[in-house]
């Protein structure tokens, strides 16, 4: 009979608990996806939408629009933004090696930020064919852009010689971060009344707008970027090891690096372009997932895809049902609900992150 080392059987044992995990989360995802589907000002029911369908029946035209044309895709929306979030956290706090890392360290939400503020401020300056072209979905498009654009700025400064430096980059993201904030006061100084009230409603997020074509535009973006996530697993958690260990046991460091930091930036940049600043999912869903199941990333990042997923959901059902027939922006609901739980870890292990 072979023996079985206690660290192996640990091991074992951390594994079927993060499964078991999976699981869970999977079957907490569903129930409050159901939740966000019955959840609204409109009396709408799916189950009585359902019945009608299955039963033969024409389903009345206010149902087919409340249920179809914008709970559904608002569930979608909510779903891919949340698990873009919290996939693009666990990402960043593996390749920085650092708890406190989220996806606002590689520049793309004060650089999505800056776009939208421009593209609201400035959006009476552009050309009257490009306003037109773009109607509606300016606001996204400049912040998917403008994302993009300080991605790979702060990409090109942290890049010598092909290799990037991870503290090149987080200290030059903290700088265009400051810097892109700068030019979004002067720009929110020079804004009028009606342009003050958007920014302030982009600010604090949202998914009140949206809209099967708004979907199609970002789910191929994020979609692809969660897809691709789980495949960085193995190196992130050689990098756990350090640079020169996880390049010694045949990790390509250089290349991981590079495709986390696209991956994180696609997934972030089309999250914040459709539902602007929601704060909190992408540093609270690794630290509570780790505290639970550990770090291994195999499972790690498909449970933070879930659990993302799960929480925006239930945060865009609170702030749904708070002050209705009105909603509260998604983005005070998240911080209310993050603020105290990270407030929570950080004091239950401030010995291991020597605060």
């Amino acid at each position: 009979m072979v023996a079985i080392s206690p660290d192996t059987a640990a091991a074992w044992d951390r594994a079927g608990h993060a499964r078991r995990t999976t699981v869970l989360l999977a079957l907490v995802l569903l129930t409050v996806a159901a939740c966000g589907l019955t959840t609204g000002a409109a009396g709408t029911s799916p189950w009585t939408v359902l019945a009608d369908l299955l039963a033969g029946r024409e389903v009345a035209l206010a149902d087919r629009v409340v249920l179809f044309e914008i709970r559904l895709p608002r569930l979608a929306m909510g779903a891919l933004v949340g698990a873009s979030l919290a996939v693009s956290g666990a990402v960043m706090q593996g390749l920085f090696r650092n708890p406190l890392a989220d996806p606002g360290l590689v520049g793309v939400s004060a650089g999505a930020g800056l776009g939208a503020i421009s593209a609201i401020v400035l959006g009476g300056f552009w050309p009257a064919g490009l306003a037109a072209a773009l109607g509606y979905y300016a606001v996204p498009v400049a912040a998917f852009l403008g994302g993009w654009a300080s991605t790979l700025v702060l990409y090109g400064i942290a890049t010598r010689r092909g290799r990037t430096s991870v503290a090149t980059m987080l200290l030059g993201g903290i700088a265009l971060g400051a810097l892109a904030g700068a030019l979004s006061g002067i720009l929110v100084y020079m804004a009028d009344d009606a342009q003050l009230r958007d920014l302030t409603f982009w600010g604090l997020g949202s998914l009140a707008g949206a809209t099967w074509a708004k979907l199609a535009a970002a789910a191929p973006l994020m979609a692809l970027a969660l897809l691709c996530a789980p495949m960085l697993a193995r190196g992130l958690n050689g990098l756990a090891l350090g640079e020169a260990a996880a390049f010694h046991i045949g990790i390509p460091v250089q290349r991981l690096k590079t495709v986390a930091i696209l991956t994180v930036a696609g997934a972030t940049g089309a999250a914040v372009a459709v539902s602007g600043g929601i704060g909190f999912i992408g540093i609270v869903v690794p630290h509570l997932l780790r505290l639970a199941t550990g770090p291994d990333h195999r499972y790690l990042l498909v449970n933070a895809a879930l659990l993302g997923a799960a929480l925006l959901i239930l945060a865009d059902v609170i702030a749904r049902i708070v002050i209705a027939p009105a909603e509260l922006p998604i983005g005070i609901v998240t911080a209310v609900l993050g603020g105290p739980v990270f407030l929570w870890i950080l004091l239950r292990r401030r010995g291991v992150l020597d605060l």
